[in-house]
């Protein structure tokens, strides 16, 4: 037990997960302000603006960078991870859901005429933008920096 103790003494990595949950709860407020109603379940959902994944693994890598030194072998891991997984948020995952939106659009088409068919519907919204991404990564940053200072004024 004493290890999940230390686990949650790792400031890197509350940090991180704090910037991951403001991130989604961004999220709700900019579908609030865009669709003008409360859509809670965006507070759950992979895509939209800003990413959570962004978010997360920028602030991980910064607070890494931070702690360890910019020049560390972990940092430069952190980093790598940072890019890899907003790669595939930008590219990969939105490519998966736009071609969920061309199939549940064929189906649409094609089995308009048979009620009956019953067909789970893919789900389209996936992957992000590159601006949601990049929203993300600043935001993932800037927490990780506020953070930093905080803990800066409040050890001294």
């Amino acid at each position: 037990m004493q290890d999940i103790g230390e686990i949650l003494d790792n400031r890197v990595l509350l940090v991180a997960l704090v910037a991951c949950f403001v991130a989604q709860a961004l999220k709700l407020f900019v579908e609030l302000i865009k669709n003008r109603k409360l859509n809670v379940r965006v507070l759950v959902t992979t895509g939209g603006m800003p990413s959570a994944h962004s978010a997360l693994v920028t602030s991980l890598a910064a607070g890494v960078g931070q702690t360890l030194g910019w020049a560390s072998p972990d940092f430069a891991l952190a980093t790598v991870f940072a890019i890899i997984v907003m790669y595939d948020a930008a590219g990969v995952r939105q490519a998966a859901g736009k071609q969920a939106r061309i199939l549940n659009q064929m189906i649409d088409e094609l089995f308009h005429e048979k009620p009956d068919f019953s067909q789970d519907r893919l789900k389209e919204l996936l992957g992000h933008t590159p601006v949601q991404v990049i929203a993300g990564s600043a935001l993932g940053v800037t927490i990780s920096w506020l953070a930093r200072a905080l803990f800066i004024v409040n050890s001294q």
